[in-house]
């Protein structure tokens, strides 16, 4: 009897070291739980009958730890101009991922309220031709200029003497992009009428030369026609013959 007691002890044993049970935790990571268990019991009888039970349990879990909650929004600076004097604009702007935010912000000069001012200021000092150049500056005011037959000045020129000053130097036009594009087209147009032209008036010169060659044809026909419907007429007269 004492022999089966320790036999069942040995088994008991045995089954409890094959029992395993693992644990794993990390922060912000997944989590992993395995665990094992297994239990077997054996019971011999004198008679010879033998009974065996065998239990597994196996068990995984897993857990995702990671947060899903978005950074706060990026907010845009705000920029003044601090004076209505000022000729300045304020821009900002942001941006949000899933990640992160950004955000920034910038003044720019605003060179046309900039001209104007200058422009009033030279005006109440008199300067009147000054003031009409430095708003001539402007590609605008450039063209609305010409456009009016009033031709922005040149180095103290104006009128006609500017104009033909800006045609001699026109890289220095502030519209020079835009006068060669609108020179390009003036031309192209003036040739496409001057090739109309002088197709009419080849046109009109074949007309013409024909007209006159029917005519020439038809005076001559006329010619004709009245050599042939000439009558001779012979005096019946007789004349006398005097002789030695």
């Amino acid at each position: 009897m004492k022999k089966w007691i320790i036999i069942l002890a040995l088994l008991a044993s045995s089954a409890l070291a094959d029992d395993t049970n693992t644990q794993t935790n990390t922060s912000g990571s997944n989590t992993n739980i395995t665990g094992g268990y297994e239990s077997t019991s054996e019971t011999t009888y004198a008679d010879g009958s033998t009974n065996s039970t065998t239990t597994n349990n196996d068990s995984t879990s897993t857990t995702n730890n990671k947060s899903t909650v978005p950074p706060p929004s990026a907010n845009s600076p705000s920029y003044s101009s601090m004076s209505q004097d000022v000729c300045s604009m304020g821009v900002s702007g942001s941006i949000t991922t899933g990640l992160v935010g950004i955000s920034g912000g910038k003044h720019f000069t605003d060179e046309n309220c900039e001209r104007i001012k200058l422009a009033k200021v030279l005006q109440d000092f008199g300067m009147k031709v000054a003031s009409v150049a430095i708003l001539c500056q402007d590609q605008r005011v450039f063209e609305a200029m010409n456009s009016a037959g009033t031709p922005c000045p040149f180095q103290g020129k104006i009128g006609k003497d500017a104009a033909s000053m800006w045609e001699k130097y026109p890289e220095l036009r502030p519209d020079y992009e835009n006068h060669i594009e609108r020179t390009k087209i003036i031309e192209n147009i003036d040739a496409e009428i001057l090739a109309q032209q002088l197709k009419e008036a080849e046109r009109i010169a074949a007309e013409e030369a024909k007209k006159a060659e029917e005519e020439a044809l038809k005076k001559a026909e006329e010619e004709v026609k009245l050599n042939e419907e000439t009558i001779i007429i012979i005096d019946s007269v007789p004349v006398a013959i005097h002789g030695e």
